[in-house]
């Protein structure tokens, strides 16, 4: 708050007495510095709650309000390798993800936003009632923590998985 505004918010009798060189004109001016940090923040306080605006370490504390922060997390606490852009991506469709969780789909979804790579398959074989095989793009290969952890979370509770790294397609041969 400005000190003209704090002042207009005391008494007549001490508005009266915040004359120049006084006491209570140095506290005003101590609560208008005290408040001008916390003026800034609640000017600004939509871009805390945006995905994309906010800082790297509370974009990491905003997937706890999409229900995501067990993805970026392995079960022992520590924090699993996501490249920060994919986090923000992650945070962003958080909601569009708790719709579709436990289905191909929001698995699918998931996986391609925190790695980044297009391409995952997931199969239901006809004769593994209950069993995904989630298979990788070979450009995900190096992300392997995170996609088992993210697979993991992210599928029907009774449900067993394997991860399985689709091989590299060898390169087309030019004339």
């Amino acid at each position: 708050m400005r000190r003209a505004a704090i002042e207009r918010l005391l008494p007549a009798a001490y508005q009266r007495a915040a004359v120049p060189g006084s006491v209570l004109s140095a506290l005003l001016d101590a609560m208008e510095t005290l408040h001008e940090p916390d003026e800034r923040l609640l000017a600004d306080v939509d871009s805390l709650f945006s995905a994309y605006r906010t800082s790297e370490a509370l974009a990491a504390y905003l997937t706890r309000w999409v229900a995501l922060d067990q993805v970026i997390t392995s079960p022992s606490g520590a924090r699993l390798p996501i490249r920060p852009g994919d986090l923000r991506n992650l945070v962003a469709i958080g909601a569009h993800l708790a719709q579709w969780r436990g289905t191909p789909y929001g698995m699918r979804r998931a996986l391609e936003v925190a790695t980044g790579v297009p391409g995952f398959t997931v199969v239901e074989p006809a004769d593994r009632p209950f069993h995904l095989i989630v298979r990788v793009p070979p450009a995900a290969a190096d992300r392997l923590a995170l996609v088992t952890r993210l697979v993991s979370v992210e599928k029907p509770a009774a449900t067993t998985f394997e991860v399985v790294v689709e091989p590299a397609l060898p390169p087309i041969p030019t004339a």
